[in-house]
């Protein structure tokens, strides 16, 4: 049992680290772009004159340091050679995006809007597995470059982590489809042209097949957006909206008709294994940080690193990194080889994990540096208040409680590997 990193992903990592000191770094020192990361930063990124929408100069940044990533050889990472990529796979993915984050708050990677210089773009994986020819034709280079992207409409006003209870309804007519309901927590939807609606369109409440995935266009009649909803973390991109009989023809149906929570759950499976190594990775930093700031703060005529009480906390915190760090490792190297489905239990395992960590390890970071932690020009209250949507969103984490003890006590199936 070799428990080392592939060498070519180890290289990987320090091409990848030359390339955020040549050419990103400098680009958030350039001007006055460090507004975006310092105590400025939640002001400088929200446009309060448009409702609390991310500020047009912020997501211009965003875009350059992508364009930049992408003529370098690093945004598409994960995706298949023939689509310009390297094919990096859930292992690779894991091991990256704890990379970056650890590395702290900055242009490289900001975790508030799943920003990175290595695109995690699951949209485009999607479209690879489930598109038509001609949606694969009309959406796959402008999700590679990131210039397009459709927003993700599943939650429901009154229906959140149980997908299969939901009231939007798609209903045939003729050649087309006219789709009736809301959804809320729609992220992205200030930018994107397309929405990928969820819809019951056979079947009863509770069944799980019968709901059918749409790409349905923001502009069609019938569809609004009734308000962007603020949260705990600014700026806000996450909406409601509803949907008045707005129709779409049969070729708009993303997969197999009856078929769309399994988009859904490929989806899950695919971005929360990479979601808990990002909160791994800033929890992980959170930790370093204050480790070090405890060497050098002297209180009482001695180093704060000499107080068993602060001591405990931070190896306990460390120590839970190291274990989750193995499993997250394993869980994602056993999804390249044996398939997304193959460890749902130790997915959901590592994702509740990490974010109930990293708001942990936030916490803590934030007590140790005392009234300077608790500031903004730390960037502790920065990570604690995006991570702890983490643990509600893509499934609270009582949902990925319910489905490890599901498989535990086998109520719930994990799928065969590959082949068997």
């Amino acid at each position: 049992m070799d428990f080392e990193l592939p060498a070519a992903l180890t290289a990987y990592l320090a091409e990848l680290d030359e390339f955020i000191e040549r050419e990103i770094v400098p680009l958030q020192h350039t001007g006055d772009n460090n507004r975006f990361f310092d105590h400025r930063r939640e002001d400088a990124r929200t446009d309060w004159d448009r409702g609390g929408l991310p500020a047009a100069e912020w997501e211009a940044l965003l875009d350059e340091a992508r364009r930049r990533a992408d003529a370098a050889g690093h945004l598409r990472y994960p995706f298949p050679v023939e689509h310009g990529g390297r094919g990096g796979g859930n292992l690779d993915m894991a091991v990256i995006r704890e990379h970056l984050a650890r590395k702290g708050l900055g242009l490289h990677c900001d975790l508030q809007n799943e920003h990175a210089v290595v695109g995690n773009n699951v949209g485009l994986l999607l479209m690879l597995e489930y598109g038509t020819e001609a949606q694969q034709a009309e959406w796959l280079e402008d999700l590679a470059t990131g210039e397009r992207g459709f927003a993700f409409g599943i939650t429901e006003p009154d229906h959140g982590s149980d997908a299969t209870h939901m009231e939007t309804t798609a209903v045939r007519d003729g050649a087309d489809w006219v789709i009736t309901g809301a959804k809320t927590w729609n992220t992205g939807i200030h930018r994107a042209d397309t929405d990928l609606i969820f819809a019951r369109t056979s079947g009863q409440a509770g069944d799980a097949t019968g709901i059918t995935a749409f790409l349905v266009p923001v502009a069609s009649p019938g569809f609004t957006v009734e308000e962007f909803l603020w949260t705990f973390n600014m700026p806000t991109d996450h909406a409601r909206i509803s949907l008045d009989a707005v129709r779409v023809p049969d070729s708009a149906i993303f997969g197999r008709e009856g078929r769309g929570l399994a988009v859904v759950q490929h989806f899950f499976n695919e971005n929360r294994i990479r979601q808990a190594a990002s909160s791994l990775g800033a929890a992980q930093y959170c930790i370093d940080e204050a480790v070090a700031y405890a060497g050098e703060r002297r209180t009482f005529g001695k180093r704060l690193a000499a107080n068993q009480a602060i001591q405990f906390p931070l190896v306990e915190l460390h120590t839970q990194c190291e274990m989750l760090r193995a499993l997250i490792h394993k869980t994602a190297w056993t999804m390249d080889r044996d398939g997304a489905f193959s460890v749902s239990a130790q997915v959901s395992m590592c994702n509740y994990w990490a974010n109930r960590l990293c708001c942990e390890a936030a916490d803590r970071a934030m007590q140790v540096h005392g009234g300077l932690g608790y500031s903004r020009h730390k960037p502790f209250e920065h990570i604690y208040r995006h991570h702890r949507r983490y643990r509600i969103t893509e499934g609270a984490e009582e949902i990925q409680l319910r489905r490890v003890a599901g498989y535990l006590f086998g109520f719930m199936k994990q799928q065969a590997p590959k082949g068997v």
